[in-house]
């Protein structure tokens, strides 16, 4: 079922809106119709020993009443795995039961669907199985920081070219915005984005917050520059971020289509080689402002966003703290191990005809999060839950364990692919509590 955007709607919470990918499906949050669909695991952490078998309590809820039905189907498994098991659900007095294990770490999936009144409804919940041992299948190539050094220092010889524009709609008392743009790695490619600088006089700290997956416009984050802080919010694909909503979808369904697929199959022409390097020249452009106070930078960012927060901290030591949310890009060639992959799960089997080829599977070694994570060394803060089903916890947790950094996590078991206010507040208030000194 699709999450109400009015759910999230608070005084941050907008800003999350940009940060993942197009998609928001979940199965559990509070449902805008009368029917839920509860999956409750019976520890209340969600977390299991392999070998020890999960059970799954299954209520059927209208008007917050249980129902009793007939044609309840069940299914558990390994995320994005055919099941281990399914069939019909009896319940007795509104309540059924389903119960698995694992016997290695990893996450245990149980989904639960209904047709009532010919509307199909679904909930799921996912035990965890030692997710902290959890160990990535991607390879790391030998030349893996000889490529993105080189990569680096080329595009650090195009000249930034940035143009301001001033956007007073956006802009407040506190705070000018602009819509900004700069050279990327090669001559005339530009990243876009919007820049809101606090007017107060003095040096202020920054955060560059990297997007979620899609093709859109961008705000800007003012709430957060008006309380001192210098934000960037970029696009990453060289298009203009303060255009009419018609030219996204257009481009969305024709050029931008399936970018992430883009020249998989060459290392230096691959799509996002320009947008991680395009995440290095923002901050080029951040660190060079005679606002910033020349040590406190950030990079924020959900989703593909979280990928590229990884991806920019590990890549660019003049950040100095990260904050990830459910990121995505992370243990792509899980697909071929048995296991989930991460978004955008490019090796499944209903990919794997054009994706399973030695020089996409090479190439994806080069831009995937478990391989930044290794060279990660400044603090950070993530946040997820067990049943995002865009990017499987199987995926992220392969990269969070590899990250040696201090690392603080705030897991929310429940949580798909969004994130509850509360989240939403502790990331502003972590930015603020290591940004302003």
């Amino acid at each position: 079922m699709m999450i109400c955007n009015s759910f999230f709607l608070s005084r941050i919470a907008f800003v999350f809106l940009f940060l993942c990918a197009a998609n928001f499906v979940d199965a559990q949050s509070r449902p805008p119709h009368p029917i839920q669909v509860l999956v409750s695991p019976d520890k209340p952490d969600w977390n299991y020993q392999p070998g020890e078998e999960a059970t799954f309590r299954v209520t059927i809820l209208k008007h917050q009443v249980p129902i009793t039905a007939s044609n309840v189907k069940y299914k558990i498994g390994l995320e994005k795995m055919a099941p281990m098991d399914e069939g019909d659900l009896m319940l007795k007095q509104g309540v059924g039961i389903v119960k698995g294990k694992l016997d290695q770490p990893g996450f245990l999936r149980c989904e639960i669907k209904i047709n009532l009144d010919g509307k199909e409804y679904r909930g799921l919940a996912t035990a965890a199985y030692t997710p902290e041992q959890l160990k990535a299948t991607q390879s790391l190539p030998n030349d893996f920081l000889q490529f993105w050094e080189e990569a680096k220092a080329l595009a650090a010889k195009v000249p930034l070219e940035p143009r301001r524009r001033l956007l007073p709609e956006l802009s407040t008392e506190k705070v000018k915005v602009y819509e900004l743009s700069i050279q990327n790695q090669v001559e005339g490619s530009r990243i876009y984005g919007v820049l809101c600088v606090p007017a107060a006089p003095g040096k202020h700290p920054a955060v560059l917050q990297v997007p979620g997956a899609g093709v859109r416009s961008y705000q800007g984050i003012v709430d957060l520059a008006e309380q001192g802080i210098i934000t960037l919010q970029i696009g990453i694909h060289g298009v203009p971020v303060r255009l009419a909503d018609g030219v996204y979808n257009d481009l969305r369904a024709s050029s931008l289509n399936n970018y992430m697929f883009n020249n998989l199959d060459d290392r230096d022409q691959y799509y996002y080689k320009r947008v991680y390097l395009g995440c290095l020249r923002a901050v080029d452009y951040l660190v060079g402002m005679e606002e910033y106070d020349g040590t406190n930078l950030a990079v924020w960012g959900g989703s593909q966003g979280g990928a590229l927060s990884i991806v920019t901290a590990a890549l660019d030591k003049r950040i100095k703290y990260l904050v990830s949310l459910y990121p995505a890009l992370c243990d792509l060639t899980g697909y071929l191990h048995g296991r989930a992959g991460g978004w955008p799960h490019m090796f499944t089997e209903t990919n794997k005809a054009f994706t399973v080829k030695e020089d996409k599977i090479t190439t994806s070694a080069y831009y995937d999060v478990v391989n930044f994570a290794r060279y990660v060394k400044v603090p950070g803060f993530y946040t997820w839950g067990y049943n995002d089903e865009t990017c499987p916890p199987t995926s992220y947790y392969s990269a969070y364990n590899i990250i040696q950094a201090p690392k603080e996590l705030l897991l929310m078991q429940e949580t798909g692919h969004w994130t509850f206010p509360e989240q939403q507040a502790k990331i502003y208030d972590w930015l603020k509590q290591h940004l302003v000194k």
